[in-house]
């Protein structure tokens, strides 16, 4: 699979995460206290990501 999402702690001991294509980091969210709102972070971007508008401020 060319795409994934991983969970993982940080030396704060917070969960970010990071999403992959192709083993290179695309992007890594903020940390969260609890694993759970990692998850909610992951099924966030799933839901609202595709119908994101792209703001170009180049």
């Amino acid at each position: 699979m060319a795409h994934s999402f991983e969970i993982t702690r940080d030396k704060a001991g917070e969960y970010r995460v990071k999403f992959k294509y192709n083993s290179e980091v695309m992007f890594t969210t903020e940390g969260y206290s609890s694993k759970a709102s990692a998850q909610n972070a992951i099924d966030s971007i799933k839901t609202n990501g595709p119908a994101a508008e792209v703001v170009d401020n180049s």
